[in-house]
């Protein structure tokens, strides 16, 4: 397939702040891909697989905070990301899942604990948040407006990791498997993609700085909890190193896997990142690149096989 205008092309213009927002059907064919798809480094492949768990949930509760904001936003423009938006969210919730039932449930790790309580999470909200909103709609505000302001502090933080795994070739050199690989990069490429939507719906939803700070904060400690705790769940459960987890010894691995670039490192990219996202005139189009993804896109072996011309 053949784009019409490349990104170097100084006749194609993206528009940072809004870039054009679509879903790609895109599908992963999983039988060949080995449990430490990063090879020889378990730590790395489940310190990133910590994310397969909480995304597919993750996804949905995303969906379900903008879907709850929606009836409230007039800009038309808006309208049409947040449509984008929840098509892409949707793909990557089920992209995400194929992992957890292809991946690592076939090599006996369970992580139902974890999937249970959150799609428990997303299937009370519903009625959760309408009884909130008849017997107190300014409260209900109040709770959609800081859930709003949570998902705009994760979706800068993948967008970022999004834009490091594109431009990370160490992954390539380390024989990455290929087709997690284009999954993440994939899913990378469309997080840089629509990096501004949510943002954009809690300042129209009348989201103000110091509940952007507050979200933040408690979105860290969510990010550490999945990272750190996630990791360390499934390494314990892995077949292939089962009784040979302590701290110490997965501290030292991780720190080697940052060294070889197979994972960024956690504490500095969480704290790095708060200057950025914390100054008050921050606007996720200042970060990330659109034709970077879009250029990826062209090359990903799924999209590409989904049918889709990204420009």
């Amino acid at each position: 397939m053949t784009r019409s205008t490349p990104p170097d092309d100084p006749a194609f213009a993206i528009d940072e702040r809004h870039p054009p927002i679509r879903p790609r059907r895109v599908s992963f064919d999983w039988t060949k891909t080995p449990l430490h798809w990063v090879p020889g480094d378990p730590v790395a492949t489940h310190i990133i697989n910590s994310f397969h768990i909480v995304l597919p949930e993750g996804e949905k509760w995303f969906i379900q905070c903008v879907k709850d904001a929606r009836p409230y936003i007039k800009d038309e423009k808006l309208l049409e990301e947040i449509k984008g938006f929840i098509g892409q969210e949707m793909v990557h919730a089920r992209s995400h899942q194929g992992v957890l039932d292809q991946i690592l449930a076939t090599n006996g790790i369970d992580v139902s604990k974890i999937t249970d309580a959150a799609g428990k999470g997303n299937a009370d909200r519903p009625a959760q948040m309408a009884a909130l909103k008849a017997k107190n709609p300014r409260a209900w505000r109040r709770r959609l407006r800081f859930e709003l302001a949570a998902v705009a502090s994760i979706e800068h933080y993948t967008a970022v990791l999004g834009q490091w795994i594109m431009d990370n070739r160490r992954l390539d050199e380390a024989g990455v498997d290929p087709t997690m690989l284009d999954l993440l990069r994939w899913h990378g490429a469309e997080e840089v993609e629509h990096r501004s939507v949510v943002f954009d719906v809690y300042q129209r939803f009348g989201g103000r700085y110091p509940m952007r700070v507050a979200a933040w904060v408690v979105s860290l400690f969510f990010l550490y909890w999945a990272l750190i705790g996630g990791s360390l769940y499934l390494l314990k459960q892995d077949p292939q190193i089962k009784g040979r987890v302590t701290l110490p010894r997965v501290l030292i691995a991780y720190r080697r896997s940052v060294r070889k670039g197979h994972v960024p490192g956690i504490f500095k990219l969480l704290l790095g990142e708060a200057p950025v996202y914390l100054k008050p005139s921050h606007h996720p189009s200042q970060i990330c690149s659109t034709p970077k993804a879009l250029d990826y896109l062209l090359r990903s072996p799924a999209a590409q096989a989904a049918g889709y011309d990204p420009y």
